[in-house]
This record gives structure tokens, C-alpha cells and sequence, in this order.
């Protein structure tokens, strides 16, 4: 059995949730999140919890159940609390700003980048060199946040360029060294 599927999720009492046939869709105070769920996978709410079920021993059904669990999961702490990733910009004139629902960047090209903001998306730069990326859809936090690291990612000889925060990027020596 799944060790991960087989965990109840705890629904907070702000917290709404709809099962349906095929889908789950979740509301509390930040928003609302739905999602499909797989064939050969249930959804039971019981108590003010939600239990994850498989209807087989199928490797497909078997791999889908704690997945399945995991997402509803996530929807549930999205909603009450939200996800937040943080980016640190480096290097001599990099900086980013917000102006009318985008983003541009500074980060060493001849031109800023301009990144529109996805709707469900807050970004926020508290410094220039500092980015707050915040939503209820931790896959979409996530992929926001990578798709920005990806315009500069850091480098490893000076260490320039866009990184998680506390993310620690292994450094080379130059050619001065040999």
C-alpha cells in the first residue's frame, strides 16, 4: 500500500470541498482550486477529513494514489495558506521591477526582459534584487518560478544571475587559477 495515499488530509473548517464523479474542487478564503481526479482513484470525506482510495492493485492506479493525494493536499494548503517562492537577483546592475501587471528585469541583456503575470500569480519585489512570487497553485508557483530563473540562471564563475533564495551555487576557478 501507499504509505502517502493511505495519510488522511485534514480540511480546516473555512475550507469548502465538492467531490464529484471526476473531480474535487476545494474553496476557502484565497480562492478556489479543482482538479480531475484519475480513473481508479476516490475521493471519501468523512469527518473533516478526506481519505484517498484506489479501486486496484494496478501499477498505474498504485502510482496515481499517493499523487492524487499529494495534489488534493496542496489544494487545501493553498487555499487557507498560499505558496510562496522567493528569487534573488546578482550581479552589478541587475534589478527587476513590477509596472502594470509585469515584470521586467534587468539582467544583463542589451534590453529588459518583460514577463507578464499569469492571473493567480502575485509577484512582488520588496528589493530590486528580490522577487516574491506568491499563489494558491503550488504547481503554478513553481512554474513561474523556474520559467524566471531560467532567463538567467546563475553562473559559475561569478555567480551572477537569478537563484532561489538560499540556494548555494558551486563556483569555479577561472583560468587565472591554472
Amino acid at each position: 500500500m501507499s504509505r502517502v495515499g493511505q495519510r488522511p488530509i485534514t480540511v480546516p473548517d473555512q475550507v469548502k470541498v465538492e467531490v464529484r464523479e471526476e473531480t474535487v474542487q476545494v474553496e476557502g478564503p484565497k480562492g478556489k482550486l479543482s482538479h480531475r481526479i484519475p480513473s481508479g482513484i476516490s475521493v471519501d470525506r468523512s469527518d473533516g477529513r478526506l481519505l484517498v482510495k484506489r479501486s486496484s492493485e494496478e501499477k498505474r492506479v498504485k502510482s496515481l494514489h499517493g499523487l492524487t493525494r499529494t495534489l488534493v493536499d496542496n489544494m487545501v494548503k493553498g487555499v487557507t495558506e498560499g505558496f510562496i517562492k522567493e528569487l534573488e537577483i546578482q550581479g552589478v546592475g541587475f534589478r527587476a521591477q513590477v509596472n502594470a501587471g509585469k515584470l521586467e528585469m534587468y539582467v544583463g541583456f542589451t534590453h529588459p526582459i518583460v514577463y507578464p503575470i499569469p492571473s493567480g500569480i502575485t509577484i512582488e519585489t520588496p528589493k530590486p534584487t528580490q522577487m516574491v512570487i506568491k499563489g494558491i497553485d503550488k504547481a503554478l508557483v513553481g512554474q513561474v518560478a523556474a520559467r524566471l530563473r531560467s532567463f538567467a540562471p546563475p553562473e559559475p564563475y561569478k555567480g551572477k544571475g537569478i537563484r532561489y533564495a538560499g540556494e548555494v551555487v558551486r563556483r569555479k576557478a577561472g583560468k587565472a587559477v591554472a
